[in-house]
């Protein structure tokens, strides 16, 4: 201390609330690894529908076809329509019949189940594509006889998972953090987001350096079993995810079955 009651070297001193506040974000932190490994396969799955989609028909009538890139599209369509029935139909209905809301854990662990069953549509799908690939004898990149719109429950699904997972955790982490840093809880939604990104190119690197899934003509690869990889990953994920949640207990009581009208 100096002699007019300052602190000599702050970095060296914590008050007790600096302290609570980082035992705060030690508990959460298994919690929020878990969103790193959830949005990675579907991160990878928005990069893999386009290739996919470039080797499948995608005429919608005699004249018209839509670009690959749109496929995308309908993942939007879908978190954006889910948000809306969860917020206006599920959630009042699930708490006029049970009196209580699911948790802010409960919808994210929704949104694990719905982006590994994605997962595994997508490996279907793809399994299908190339199995109409070969019966047609067809190579490289070539177009494939088969509806680009087969790829749309996959998107549809990922899209609810999204509605549910992503406004569960920015919610959870504005609930649980501590007061001098609540305003940082949908910026470390966005660090999971960047983090995934950078991590589902690195999976597909090494995929394509380890294995011969993904050559430079899909139809000649495995992309389906990149999709069972990702859907192993998202069961493993969830089960760590489980635990996690099991252990944790929450810090904000009274607000952690928020209700939606």
């Amino acid at each position: 201390m100096n002699p007019d009651g300052s602190i000599n070297k702050p970095w060296n001193l914590c008050t007790l609330q600096q302290v609570e506040d980082l035992k705060t974000l030690i508990r959460i932190s298994p919690i929020w690894s878990t969103g790193i490994l959830l949005h990675t396969p579907i991160a990878t799955q928005m990069s893999l529908v386009i290739l996919q989609a470039l080797a499948m028909d995608r005429h919608l009538g005699p004249r018209f076809q839509i670009s690959a890139g749109t496929m995308i599209v309908f993942a939007t369509i879908s978190t954006s329509i889910s948000l809306a029935l969860m917020n206006c139909f599920l959630l009042p209905l699930f708490h006029k019949l049970t009196r209580t809301s699911p948790t802010l854990l409960k919808r994210i662990g929704i949104g694990h189940i719905l982006s590994i069953s994605s997962m595994a549509l997508s490996a279907l799908v793809e399994s299908k594509r190339l199995t109409t690939a070969r019966t047609h004898r067809l190579t490289s990149n070539s177009i494939v006889p088969m509806s680009v719109f087969w790829m749309v429950p996959q998107l549809v699904v990922v899209g609810a998972g999204i509605a549910f997972m992503f406004p569960g955790q920015v919610m959870f982490y504005y609930q649980e953090f501590p007061k001098s840093i609540k305003n940082t809880a949908a910026a470390m939604v966005a660090v999971v987001s960047g983090t995934a990104c950078f991590l589902g190119t690195a999976v597909v690197d090494l995929i394509r350096k380890t294995t011969g899934w993904l050559p430079d003509g899909i139809n000649d690869g495995r992309m389906d079993n990149v999709y069972w990889v990702l859907t192993i990953v998202g069961l493993i994920n969830f089960g760590y995810y489980l635990v996690c949640s099991w252990m944790y207990k929450y810090q904000n009581v009274e607000n952690k079955e928020p209700i939606s009208h």
